[in-house]
């Protein structure tokens, strides 16, 4: 390798920290469940709630945060919401049980994605709020109510396909909702399904970091709101999703000095920077850079509640050219959000042990093999790269550093990458050492997991502060009640 090492360190707020600093309790629980080891803090996500909360409180909005399910599926951080004003968004049948036996009422779920029989049956039954995506899911939806709920059930119409006037902005594709285009056509089925049904608002779900583009999503549904008030109907909410993202390091300058060298790397300007020369989406097309980056951009200056607050902040040009806060709150409409990854934001980090350490000659990068397989640490599939920290086992010296490394798993497979990355660690790791992986509750610990080749996946923890020190339990042994649920 040529130049300074390329450092991608965490970004770790002070509770995380305070965990990744417990070296003792760190490796004491890898000693008593394994390797990999998931470890949650549900505390940590009642507090990125509240920062939530303040966004609305700042901008005078009523209206739910509803946590994306899907992002995580632990028993720990559901109940610990549970426990405040949070609502909760289930995908799957599986997730709306879940949410119901945690303690959360049918008034705090909302039921998004795609839906089976079974799964609209029992948010029917249970009258929690149905986000529908067009005239067949509602008619369904309709056929259930009138036979097995005793009330209508509330419902969004879930819309796509928004753009503006003037400049043309369109939000890109999605799969999910019924274009806006074809509003009349499903308010006509709501009309139709009126004593089944209660039409409480509009939604949208972009897959985009884009604000221009949600912003245009967000005057779409409001200008779709109008809409149904001309036709009598008395809707009062937008759901706007979520996409809010996280800042997973902890310097910019460290971001931008490894995307320039990727690029260089790929365009064989200095040596390569990842296993097999991967490029990321990026390829050299006879000296010409070609592709597209498919990172997540794991350094952003605005994110979390913050990217609501830029969100709220953008003018509707079709409406005046006022701010879109401004219009929720004169048409005093609810404002809904479904943060998942945001709402998670530091929740939790990942351990894996060292097995192995292999020098490939001098000058080369070290091959070190973990007790984990990729799926237990899915942080590239979501193209989210950032350096694991180095937990030293016990009687570790200081070692050489800075090193450069291969971080492979341990399936009998070419592909199990724990990164495809070369990662600088600040110094050589040694067998027992513990690496950990920050920030991995937001989709990286559980939603791709595999058992594959009979290898185990990982177990879950929940832990918490109780003065200096941490404590713990198993994920599905946390309630939060003092003292054994640690929260308040």
């Amino acid at each position: 390798m040529d130049g300074r090492p390329l450092f991608l360190e965490p970004r770790l707020e002070p509770r995380l920290r305070s965990l990744v600093a417990a070296t003792g309790t760190l490796h004491s629980l890898t000693d008593a469940l394994g390797s990999p080891l998931h470890v949650v803090v549900p505390d940590q996500i009642a507090e990125n709630l509240e920062r939530f909360r303040s966004v609305y409180r700042a901008r005078h909005l009523s209206g739910q945060v509803f946590y994306a399910h899907k992002a995580n599926r632990s028993s720990a951080l559901l109940r610990r919401l549970a426990a405040t004003d949070a609502g909760v968004d289930v995908a799957s049948l599986g997730e709306l049980q879940h949410a119901l036996g945690a303690g959360f009422s049918a008034g705090r779920i909302t039921a998004t994605g795609p839906k089976n029989p079974e799964f609209l049956w029992l948010a029917a039954r249970a009258g929690v709020t149905v986000s529908v995506d067009g005239v067949a899911e509602l008619d369904q939806l309709a056929t259930l109510v009138r036979k097995h709920s005793p009330a209508p059930v509330p419902v969004l119409l879930r819309l796509s396909g928004f753009e503006t006037s003037g400049v043309r902005v369109l939000s890109r594709r999605s799969r999910f909702g019924t274009p806006v285009r074809e509003l009349e056509v499903l308010l006509e089925a709501v009309e139709r399904h009126g004593d089944a049904v209660d039409l409480t608002g509009a939604a949208f779900h972009l897959d985009t970091t884009s604000v221009a583009e949600k912003a245009t999503a967000l005057e779409g549904c409001l200008a779709a709101l109008e809409t149904c008030r001309g036709r009598g109907l008395r809707p009062r909410a937008v759901d706007v999703g979520g996409g809010f993202g996280v800042s997973y390091l902890a310097e910019r300058e460290q971001w931008e000095a490894y995307t320039t060298a990727l690029t260089s790397a790929v365009l064989g300007r200095r040596p390569p920077l990842t296993w097999g020369g991967h490029g990321y989406g990026l390829r050299n097309e006879s000296g010409t850079l070609r592709g597209t980056l498919g990172l997540y951009p794991a350094h952003r200056s605005v994110a979390g509640p913050a990217y609501l607050d830029e969100l709220l902040a953008q003018p509707a040009a079709s409406l005046g050219g006022r701010p879109l806060a401004g219009l929720l709150l004169e048409h005093l409409y609810d404002l809904h959000t479904e943060p998942g990854r945001a709402l998670l934001d530091q929740c939790g980090l990942t351990l894996a042990k060292v097995l192995e350490v292999r020098d490939q000659g001098a000058g080369g990068e070290l091959l070190v093999r973990l007790a984990a397989k990729a799926d237990d640490i899915a942080l590239e599939d979501h193209g989210v790269l950032m350096d694991p920290v180095v937990i030293p086992g016990s009687g570790a010296g200081p070692g050489e550093g800075p090193v450069a490394v291969h971080l492979f798993g341990s399936l009998c497979l070419e592909t199990d990458l724990i990164t495809r990355r070369t990662v600088f660690l600040p110094r050589r790791p040694v067998p027992g050492d513990l690496l950990a992986f920050a920030n991995t509750a937001g989709y990286a610990m559980d939603f791709h997991a595999t058992r594959a080749q009979h290898q185990p996946a990982a177990h879950k923890v929940a832990a918490w502060q109780d003065g200096d020190m941490w404590r713990w339990c198993l994920d599905d042994q946390f309630w939060p009640i003092t003292p054994s649920g640690g929260a308040q």
